[in-house]
């Protein structure tokens, strides 16, 4: 019985880790950005919502950039994460 109380309490507690939801308004789009213009005209139908991808690109400074996005059940995107990377010189 105490087995059985501990699976259950245990199934539970692992349920909740499946559920995938960013209640955060986002980071603000910058040139290069996939939304910089607003959303993207095609809608991503194949991919679960909640799935997250990246996308790199060079912004107007010369920096590289690497974004995360989380697809919304509106099938909108949503920048979940933005991080710059080091200008290498010389192949370093």
């Amino acid at each position: 019985m105490k087995a059985a109380i501990i699976c259950l309490v245990g199934t539970l507690a692992l349920s909740g880790c499946n559920t995938v939801s960013y209640g955060g308004p986002g980071l603000e789009p910058i040139p290069g950005s996939i939304t910089y213009n607003g959303q993207p005209r095609t809608k991503l139908t194949k991919s679960p919502v909640g799935s997250a991808f990246p996308h790199n690109f060079i912004d107007q400074y010369g920096r590289q950039v690497e974004e995360t996005y989380i697809i919304q059940p509106d099938r909108s995107l949503i920048i979940a994460h933005r991080q710059y990377k080091p200008i290498r010189f010389f192949g370093d």
